[in-house]
């Protein structure tokens, strides 16, 4: 981790688009190179982050993405801001639209469930947990590959997820009512049935029941 004093910081700023921001200031910037710093803050005293920066744990998580074939933003540096009490990512994003705005112009809206039905199938087969899971955080790639992006809140595990997280993950992915319109149209079965085929078939039918569409409505 560096430091980054604030000097610097307001260098790095000059002519950056603010891409997100809150009253306590910047929070995602997009750099005049085309890159992204996004700054995290400390929200309480006595947190985990003291000890574990958020920003440190999103460079471990893309590293961990990357090792496991997930497209995710590719991270260049890790800061410590003293000045504005705060921690920052400087990525590369990953290039594409949300799959949020994917499906809102798509004439073919159950192709990209289907996919993102065998998206995350391989996520959980692949141990990986993502507690930010919704439409607007994971991104389709100009070569038509689902990806993951605002990834510190994220747990890896070195086998495939039990079952009651794979129901919790999905959970969150239909949390947002949005998102639930988008992807439950004409009753969801192509986006549960695509994460279904990837199970066996055993697993698949204890899934079917546990990932009842209309319970998560």
């Amino acid at each position: 981790m560096q430091t980054l004093d604030l000097p610097r910081y307001m260098t790095l700023r000059e002519g950056a688009e603010v891409l997100e921001a809150d009253r306590s200031g910047d929070k995602v910037l997009r750099l005049g190179d085309g890159t992204v710093l996004k700054l995290f803050r400390r929200k309480r005293l006595l947190t985990s982050a003291a000890l574990y920066p958020y920003a440190v744990r999103f460079a471990d998580n893309c590293a961990l993405l990357a090792e496991r074939d997930i497209p995710c933003p590719h991270v260049l540096s890790v800061y410590r801001i003293k000045r504005l009490a705060s921690h920052a990512a400087h990525y590369d994003p990953l290039p594409g639209i949300t799959l949020r705005e994917a499906l809102t112009k798509s004439e073919n809206r159950e192709a990209l469930r289907a996919q993102l039905g065998h998206f995350l199938a391989t996520l959980h087969d692949k141990g990986i947990y993502f507690r930010s899971a919704h439409l607007g955080n994971i991104i389709l790639t100009p070569d038509n590959q689902l990806g993951l992006i605002d990834c510190a809140d994220l747990r890896a595990y070195k086998r495939p997820l039990r079952r009651n997280l794979r129901v919790r993950n999905f959970k969150h992915v239909l949390r947002l009512e949005k998102d639930r319109t988008l992807l439950l149209e004409g009753g969801g079965r192509g986006f549960l049935d695509a994460y279904l085929q990837d199970q066996q078939a055993s697993t698949a039918v204890k899934l079917a029941s546990a990932i009842a569409i209309p319970a998560c409505i």
